[in-house]
């Protein structure tokens, strides 16, 4: 008989992510642990940890992290395998404890002085500076993001922290923003608004002077230094207002605005409605606008 080759299990999407925090909070832990055993009195160390604030937070963060309830790795769900009250609580212990480290060493370093804040790096093995970088993990792995990564063959766009997916057999279209559904619309429905092509620029607003006796009109080969030092105090210069105008312009170029519409005829009521509307942060946002406009219009 033929005997079938042991084939190597496929790794769920999602699994590392819970693997990573898992083990950022059994390092966090061993490492209380161990500053405990190296206190004299066991209890008395109990004690101080339950009338202190920081430290109930830090229990709390380190139960949530290494039980993770509500976690599951799922194919539909690459980037999101916790629930989004877990994630968020995750985000907001860990930047407690980033700051909260980052002021102790600094403290310690502003009362201790450089020589003995890295003798004391040394003799704890790099936690000083462990101990913040780990936190700051946490709040990275956490982060907001979409569902999944834009794939224009499977139909899944990826645009800021919204999730798009089109069923092409159904005509329907699923919009997720993180791990929360936004609703279910017909994709003949929807459409991307893109920004206007033309340029606007704020026109500056120039101070009026009052009027000045003809004997004291300036002349007009008068030198521009001389005429802006006689203007008055305080009155602003048109060019600096119009450089500002323009970087601001560029910088919304750069980085544009687009809207996903729903319109209805049969939502009465409900027409012309905003789905979402995001900025263009990173060229694989601008690509995947375009792949989502270019796909609605197919359908």
């Amino acid at each position: 008989m033929a005997r079938n080759r042991p084939t190597r299990a496929a790794t769920v999407p999602g699994a590392g992510t819970l693997f990573a925090l898992r083990a950022i909070g059994l390092v966090i832990l061993a490492r209380w642990l161990h500053s405990m055993g190296e206190m004299s009195h066991f209890l008395t160390a109990l004690e101080a940890m339950a009338s202190s604030p920081v430290a109930c937070l830090n229990i709390v963060f380190l139960f949530l992290l290494i039980v993770l309830p509500g976690a599951k790795a799922r194919v539909e769900r690459p980037f999101h395998p916790l629930p989004q009250w877990l994630r968020q609580a995750l985000r907001f212990f860990g930047l407690l404890g980033c700051l909260f480290a980052l002021w102790s060493i600094g403290a310690f370093v502003w009362f201790a002085g450089w020589r003995r804040a890295v003798h004391a790096v040394a003799e704890t093995n790099g936690w000083l500076v462990v101990a913040p970088a780990l936190y700051a993990a946490v709040v990275w792995i956490c982060r907001p993001r979409a569902l999944w990564r834009t794939n224009i063959a499977a139909r899944r766009f990826a645009i800021g922290r919204y999730a798009v997916s089109i069923d092409t057999a159904t005509r329907t279209t699923i919009v997720w923003l993180e791990s929360r559904k936004l609703g279910q619309y017909d994709a003949r429905e929807l459409s991307v608004r893109w920004p206007n092509g033309e340029q606007r620029h704020a026109v500056p607003v120039v101070p009026v002077m009052p009027a000045a006796p003809l004997d004291s009109v300036v002349p007009t080969n008068v030198d521009a230094d001389t005429t802006a030092a006689s203007a008055a105090p305080g009155t602003s210069l048109v060019p600096v207002a119009s450089a500002r105008t323009q970087t601001h312009t560029k910088t919304r170029e750069r980085r544009p605005r687009i809207e996903l519409l729903w319109d209805s005829p049969a939502a009465a009521g409900h027409n012309r409605q905003t789905v979402f509307r995001v900025r263009l942060a990173t060229v694989n946002d601008r690509e995947a606008a375009r792949a989502l406009d270019n796909a609605l219009s197919q359908v």
